[in-house]
């Protein structure tokens, strides 16, 4: 990286939230964020509909980017990261004529006449596996309702949207990390599969033009550069790691998940291969549970509480972390499996408690399973990655809350992996990455993967 004290803003749209930040380019340090609630949500009677007010979105946006410049002064490029699987769709102008169909949509996943879900159909038309809530399943379900909007010009992501806006244009472009996240695409070739798309009678000039990760794709009305949109999950890896090459990030939220660094394109039970800006690939094992199943516990042991007692205690989370930092004796451990909401192979999948005994039913035993099994479901998928890129890590990157929070879940994950812990000091791993984008699209970078 050149001796320079650049500043880059970095723009993460996220379904409760939305973050910029001010990233110093010369020490890749954070200066100033700004996060304000998405309040964007639309009401619906359907429980499958989620829906959100993009012009909301957009107006959100711009409040943080005008503060983050009027906090940095000069400004040398801007980057966008999001959910990556939404759509809405946009008229030849660019503006909005539909709301944004988040990641959790189901309307995909809804049976059809012949009792098919649309996903299913979907599948089985292209061969490609793609899940409700993917913007080519929501985009193919509302095709076949008639339901696509007249002035439809186009669709895209959320971030896509948004970094187009920033930039000025009236159509939106979208890099790969960002276009394999809406389905039918080819991740070898990079592209959509055009093929594939005609079985399913979608019209290709609908998908926004495809360019590289990084790519300049216009300018503020000051002159400000605007990068393409990366993915969240692709950013959020760029943020938290120092090494691409030698780290794993774990997070852990609501759900957790691994990703590494991959040179070439590879495949492996229920590990996700997603694009990697600059060339490679990023592999991921999600979970649907991870924190998931920490707050169900805690559920738990509150409905205990007033049950027996008739209070709530305030901190239930704190006296669990408190009781899992003195582990039980090995022999006596309960063994628990975390699928307590399926997984994405088996969503019908349920969790289990094993090696039950007199001696070992437990409110302690039970948080210490709980929390090494979320331990051992992360390093479950971490096993079915391809041996060159396990043998290469040497470290591991913890990010989430559900990590950040938990000394003994991390201190589980360090003895499970065999590696050591490393939790970034900045806690806005995606609007980094986000600025990390804008640097490299700007010249500041060398590229993705080298940033020094």
């Amino acid at each position: 990286m050149r001796e320079v004290a650049f500043i880059l803003i970095g723009v993460d749209i996220g379904t409760t939230s939305i973050c910029g930040v001010l990233l110093d380019a010369a020490n890749g340090r954070i200066v100033k964020s700004i996060t304000k609630e998405n309040t964007a949500g639309l009401p619906s009677s359907e429980t499958w509909e989620f829906t959100q007010d993009a012009s909301v979105i957009w107006d959100l946006t711009q409040r943080i980017v005008g503060k983050l410049r009027a906090e940095a002064g000069y400004v040398s490029g801007i980057g966008v990261t999001g959910q990556m699987h939404g759509i809405l769709y946009v008229d030849e102008a660019g503006a909005p004529v539909s709301p944004l169909y988040t990641w959790q949509d189901r309307r995909g996943g809804l049976p059809g006449e012949d009792g098919v879900s649309y996903v299913d159909r979907l599948r089985r038309l292209t061969g490609y596996p793609v899940a409700a809530g993917f913007g080519m399943a929501t985009h193919y379900y509302q095709h076949q309702h008639g339901l696509v909007p007249e002035r439809a010009a186009a669709l895209c992501t959320i971030p896509d949207y948004v970094a187009m806006r920033l930039a000025g244009l009236a159509r939106p472009a979208t890099d790969p990390t960002n276009a394999a996240g809406l389905g039918l695409y080819d991740l070898r070739k990079l592209g959509f599969d055009l093929a594939a798309l005609q079985r399913a009678g979608i019209d290709p000039d609908l998908l926004p033009k495809q360019v590289p990760s990084g790519t300049v794709i216009g300018r503020t009305p000051d002159g400000i550069p605007v990068v393409s949109a990366i993915g969240d999950n692709q950013a959020s890896f760029l943020g938290a790691v120092r090494n691409v090459r030698s780290s794993a990030l774990l997070n852990v939220g609501t759900g957790s998940q691994i990703s590494a660094y991959a040179d070439r394109y590879s495949e492996a039970e229920e590990i996700e291969t997603r694009p990697f800006p600059g060339g490679g690939y990023l592999l991921v094992g999600a979970s649907l549970s991870g924190g998931k199943s920490y707050a169900m516990l805690e559920r738990l042991f509150r409905e205990i509480c007033i049950l027996f007692s008739g209070t709530a205690i305030p901190d239930i989370y704190a006296a669990m972390n408190l009781l899992a930092e003195d582990e039980p004796d090995p022999g006596s451990k309960l063994t628990v499996n975390t699928s307590f909401f399926g997984t994405r192979a088996d969503p019908h999948r349920l969790g289990t408690i094993g090696g039950i005994g007199p001696a070992n039913l437990t409110a302690r035993h039970l948080i210490v399973g709980v929390l090494e099994g979320m331990a051992e479901e992360l390093h479950g998928y971490f096993a079915k990655f391809p041996s060159p890129v396990k043998d290469r890590l040497t470290a591991l990157v913890a990010s989430g809350n559900g990590v950040r929070s938990n000394d003994a879940l991390r201190r589980m994950l360090e003895k499970r992996f065999g590696l050591p812990l490393e939790i970034p000091e900045d806690r806005e791993e995606a609007s980094r990455g986000a600025a990390l984008c804008a640097g490299v699209g700007v010249g500041i970078y060398p590229g993705f993967i080298d940033r020094e």
